[in-house]
């Protein structure tokens, strides 16, 4: 009896013994399980609170850095960028910013330039970078992209640079004409021919002020405030009756055709009358102003279908000395010229088919050009017709005939619909 009590106390005692000894392994697998591993440390969870939440909402490329250099978090734009690779911050000069901000604590800044991802034209990524402390073993890394920035910077400057050029050159004329004819004054002859270059400096003058203001009118003004209706034939008109004596003076031919449709119906474009009329017409004086004499220049109209709705072109076609390839590119550029001399001897100033861009761009549509030196040019003005432009937006038309490489008549001396022959 004493020999089996004392059996079932041992066995008592080991199956408490064993199940302490179960409660505790539990206990500590649990605790095993809560506590941070080296590699929880990477995740979003190490981020302060409500600091992911600021990340995401920011514009800039973010990057957060733990003490190994690691990525913690970083944006989609800094993936973009190429910032982050591998879970690695990939560009050195950020890399040791972070490591100094770290190790001290002072935010830092600084501006570099970075070869973009997947081009092998040595294009150059403009960013700025600045790097604070977050929290006691986090770093944050902002990276703002200014290459956009930059672009138009540069183009602001060139812009003002070349309007001071411009103006510089009549202005100074005017100055060095005028202490001629003070020297001259006893010389009836030499004041008259003085005089006569003061008038041509003076409108040359005259055009380029009246150009840059038109340049900045089309780049501000919204069309759809004073748009109305225009009929293209009255575009056309209008925009031949501008160049008429010059073209007579070079005894070239314009013809216009096609502002009228089989139908009868007539061709209308909806926007503002004086910017599309500015618009042709510099096509127009550019064609008479570049085109030998004795020849012809045609100006034709008609609808084209396109899944946004149907669009007016308008083809100015010329028998000129022609656009070279290189020049094409940079034709539409303010103050470029193709050339230069002949530019200012005709009283260009570089702008006209700036003006011309920026209007087709106002009105939803876009222009074209088609050149083969030695064989002449043709400009292609194609905007949304009058009833499918105002259901329009003004991020620009469907391209229609994109297949077709040469616009519809750019041969001068083909036929075009009912011509109507103007001396």
């Amino acid at each position: 009896m004493d020999v089996n009590a004392a059996v079932a106390a041992a066995a008592a005692i080991a199956g408490l013994c064993t199940g302490v000894i179960a409660v505790l392994a539990f206990r500590w697998s649990e605790r095993e399980q809560k506590r941070p591993t080296r590699t929880s440390l990477h995740t979003d969870a190490v981020l302060p609170p409500g600091v992911d939440t600021v990340l995401s909402v920011l514009r800039s490329s973010a990057v957060v850095l733990d003490e190994s250099d690691s990525v913690v978090k970083a944006s989609s734009a800094a993936y973009a960028l190429g910032l982050v690779r591998g879970g690695k911050l990939a560009v050195e000069p950020m890399l040791h910013m972070a490591r100094d901000t770290r190790r001290d604590g002072e935010i830092r800044q600084v501006e570099l330039d970075l070869p973009r991802r997947g081009t092998g034209r040595g294009e150059a990524l403009a960013v700025s970078a600045r790097v604070a402390p977050l929290g006691s073993r986090l770093v944050l890394l902002l990276v703002e992209d200014l290459t956009e920035a930059r672009r138009i910077e540069a183009v602001r400057r060139d812009f003002v640079a070349n309007v001071s050029h411009e103006l510089k050159t009549p202005v100074g004329a005017l100055s060095l004409l005028s202490e001629a004819v003070m020297d001259a004054s006893d010389d009836p002859e030499a004041v008259t021919r003085f005089a006569g270059r003061m008038q041509i400096e003076a409108t040359r003058l005259t055009n380029l002020v009246q150009e840059l203001i038109d340049l900045s009118r089309v780049q501000n003004d919204d069309p759809l405030e004073d748009s109305e209706p225009v009929r293209v034939d009255e575009l056309v008109a209008e925009a031949i009756d501008r160049s008429r004596h010059a073209a007579s003076t070079k005894q070239i031919t314009m013809v216009a055709g096609g502002t009228s449709q089989p139908d009868d119906s007539e061709l209308r474009i909806w926007g503002s009358r004086g910017q599309l009329a500015a618009a042709l017409g510099n096509l127009v004086e550019n064609a008479v102003n570049y085109s030998p004499a004795h020849t012809r220049v045609g100006i034709s109209a008609r609808r084209v279908t396109a899944p946004g709705g149907d669009l007016i072109e308008i083809a100015v076609t010329d028998q000129g000395i022609g656009i070279s390839e290189k020049d094409r590119e940079r034709i539409f550029e303010r103050f470029y010229r193709v050339d230069p001399a002949r530019s200012r001897a005709t009283g260009g100033t570089g702008l006209g088919l700036a003006i011309v861009k920026h209007v087709a761009a106002s009105h939803g549509g876009e222009v074209t050009v088609w050149s083969s030196e030695g064989q002449g040019s043709t400009f292609t003005l194609r905007v949304p017709e009058a009833g499918a432009a105002r259901d329009r937006s003004h991020n620009g038309p469907d391209r229609a005939d994109e297949d077709d490489d040469r616009p519809y008549d750019t041969d001068p001396n083909s036929e075009i619909p009912a011509p109507e022959v103007l001396p």
